[in-house]
């Protein structure tokens, strides 16, 4: 963590929630729980992790950040 006053202390979060609400909440309202938190999941899971480009990531998504810098960590599961 950074210290106190450090401007790069949580910008990684911030930026994330800021834009979740711009690009998700803020554009259709939901009227139960349940379809508010659908709704969140769908978006980090097929939007977020797998096709946004992330500035803090080389500008690459999460998945192909992690497939570049680490292709032993991701593997499918083993079967049965």
């Amino acid at each position: 963590m950074g210290t106190v006053g450090d401007p790069y202390d949580n910008a990684v979060a911030e930026s994330f929630w800021a834009r979740m609400q711009t690009e998700l909440l803020d554009r259709q309202r939901r009227h139960t729980r349940d379809e508010h938190a659908n709704a969140i999941f769908e978006y980090i899971e097929g939007f977020y992790n797998r096709r946004r480009r992330h500035s803090a990531l080389d500008y690459m998504s999460p998945i192909q950040f992690e497939t570049t810098h680490s292709p032993n960590l991701i593997s499918s599961p083993p079967s049965p």
